[in-house]
């Protein structure tokens, strides 16, 4: 179970998010703070107009282990939301109910659709939640965050390696046993809940 909003908080600030924004604590705090007070459940997603994610991912930690990126800054930068999710163009909102895909192992995630109502995490979203929850990352259910993309056949995702969680990508045609898509049921930016494209059900063999 996640965190309390103003939990999530404490907890980027135990991790040096405020650094890594350019911000003395108390500003990051009031950043965040009228995210943190809506009356919800769900991730709080600090996007990259507030925190570099390729910063973001080495402030992660997994039982002591620190997260990190095969990508450089400018590869990384090119990982981008698709347009028709309408990701909040804002520095911080909250994710609702994330999974990290469990239906979609060893689908690849080109062959993963918009449909019943969820939508594709994105690379922000992903890290932000491993952040929070870093247990959700696991060796037999890691996950691709398909709500980025480059414009290539490239996906990024989040899996462990050596113990520790990476950041980097796969080829949408790849499947893996221990790969899902990731996908949450929305995104609430200061109350007003952003309509969202339907996702998430595997293509029927032709």
């Amino acid at each position: 179970m996640l965190p309390a909003l103003p939990d999530q908080v404490d907890r980027l600030v135990l991790l040096g998010w405020p650094a890594l924004a350019g911000l003395s604590v108390a500003a990051f705090r009031s950043r965040l703070g009228p995210v943190a007070a809506l009356d919800i459940q769900g991730v709080l997603v600090a996007t990259r107009r507030l925190v570099d994610p390729h910063a973001a991912v080495a402030a992660v930690e997994l039982a002591g282990r620190s997260g990190f990126t095969s990508m450089d800054l400018a590869e990384l930068a090119s990982f981008v939301p698709l347009p028709s999710l309408e990701v909040p163009d804002v520095d911080a909102y909250v994710l609702i109910d994330p999974s990290p895909g469990p239906d979609t192992l060893d689908v690849p995630p080109e062959q993963v659709v918009r449909a019943a109502g969820r939508s594709p995490l994105t690379v922000e979203e992903g890290v932000c939640w491993v952040a929070q929850a870093p247990e959700v990352l696991r060796d037999e259910n890691c996950f691709s965050l398909a709500g980025s993309r480059c414009g290539d056949r490239r996906v990024p995702a989040l899996w462990l390696s050596a113990r520790r969680p990476r950041l980097g990508w796969c080829w949408q045609g790849a499947p893996h046993p221990w790969l899902g898509t990731a996908s949450c049921a929305g995104r609430v930016a200061l109350s007003v809940p952003v309509p969202q494209p339907s996702l998430l059900r595997r293509h029927a063999s032709p």
